[in-house]
């Protein structure tokens, strides 16, 4: 069974991920893959820093995360060069790791632009993350010191919460307890592994 992750900035789907893997599934988390694929000596960052120019190194050589960001989240056009470098990466590294899982287990890939991406139909079923945007923007400021404004731009750099809704097979509602979203997240884990119970 193979199942896609998503959520919007500031959902909790990175604690959603790790409530499934402490279930039983494999985790393919696509954000730790973005870095593993733009590491030093990669053929992915040398496409970054060619597209992009050395100004996205660090002095060690290591891909200049802020430098980078500030480049493709004020420009559209820049992201959408970045994703045609990085997404193919990503995706081939994780079809090798899900080519490694055991036989019949319950595969997630946790991909935060799988709505952007138009990924939804790559997927046996997709868990979507849900919070309202004004508790993304809140948590934002909150635990990661952003500016409101910062945490707005981030939420409109990704699909609305709308287009995330719509490739749902499964909703989890993070707007409760720790508890709460352990329950929503057991329930949907018994619905994938045992489908028609």
């Amino acid at each position: 069974m193979r199942v896609g992750l998503t959520g919007g900035v500031a959902s909790g789907k990175s604690t959603v991920a790790a409530i499934l893997a402490s279930l039983g599934a494999v985790v393919i988390d696509a954000d730790r893959l973005a870095r593993e694929v733009v590491e030093p000596g990669t053929p992915g960052l040398a496409a970054v820093v060619e597209e992009f120019g050395p100004g996205v190194l660090t002095g060690d050589g290591a891909l200049d995360r802020p430098a980078l960001g500030a480049v493709v989240f004020a420009d559209e056009a820049a992201r959408g060069r970045l994703e045609a470098i990085l997404h193919p990466l990503i995706r081939a590294r994780g079809a090798e790791i899900e080519a490694a899982a055991p036989a019949g287990a319950l595969v997630v890939h946790d991909i935060p632009l799988l709505a952007e991406t138009g990924q939804g139909d790559r997927f046996d079923a997709v868990v979507v993350v849900d919070v309202p945007v004004e508790t993304q923007v809140e948590r934002m400021v909150k635990d990661r010191g952003m500016s409101r404004e910062d945490a707005l731009a981030r939420v409109a750099a990704q699909a609305s919460r709308e287009d995330r809704l719509a490739v749902a097979t499964y909703v989890v509602d993070n707007t409760g307890t720790r508890e709460d979203l352990r329950d929503r997240v057991t329930e949907v884990f018994g619905s994938l592994v045992s489908p028609g119970s």
